[in-house]
């Protein structure tokens, strides 16, 4: 496949008022400052993301990040999800807030929903950049959505396609060059 062909979707300016609205929202969501707000970002996709939702929250927070592959190198799910990186720290008890790139087919998510949920944290909700309800084999619900989008490969902001593209500003469609 020929590579190149780039468009953006989403540019840095829309993304950065979402992620202002989805902070402030998470602040209302959760007024007791006593309570621990436990982020976890799903590597590699959604570290940009939790840096600036993270930033756009008010409240006190605290960060770790989680590795799941279902993608390996392509553009689809191989349809097995692993843990490559496990959390650094215990959730038991805390509110906890799985940040993501994008929500897809949902058997990722569903995995980890569950894995997370036995450590007994206090609550577990998804923060969203990206949606893709088309795609959704199973059910997931994100508390906080960025943006809905359509059924195209996307690249930027996080999002990669075999490692390249993850430093786009933007949220852009990638397209395969005719040939």
């Amino acid at each position: 496949m020929a590579l190149g062909k780039l468009s953006v979707l989403i540019s840095v300016e829309q993304i950065r008022e979402r992620i202002n609205h989805i902070g402030a929202r998470i602040d209302a969501d959760y007024p007791n400052h006593a309570e621990t707000v436990h982020l976890i970002a799903i590597l590699k996709g959604a570290y940009v993301f939790m840096a600036d939702l993270s930033r756009a929250i008010k409240r006190p927070v605290t960060v770790d990040f989680m590795g799941i592959s279902s993608y390996g190198k392509g553009k689809t799910s191989s349809g097995e999800v692993r843990v490559t990186k496990d959390l650094d720290t215990v959730i038991e008890g805390n509110h906890v807030i799985i940040v993501e790139d994008i929500v897809d087919s949902g058997v990722t998510l569903t995995y980890l929903l569950n894995l997370l949920d036995q450590r007994k944290p206090k609550s577990i909700k998804i923060a969203a950049l990206l949606d893709k309800p088309e795609r959704r084999l199973r059910p997931i619900n994100a508390a906080y959505v960025g943006f809905s989008i359509p059924d195209e490969f996307v690249v930027g902001y996080g999002l990669d396609y075999a490692e390249k593209y993850r430093n786009l500003p933007d949220i852009c469609v990638l397209s395969e060059e005719d040939e």
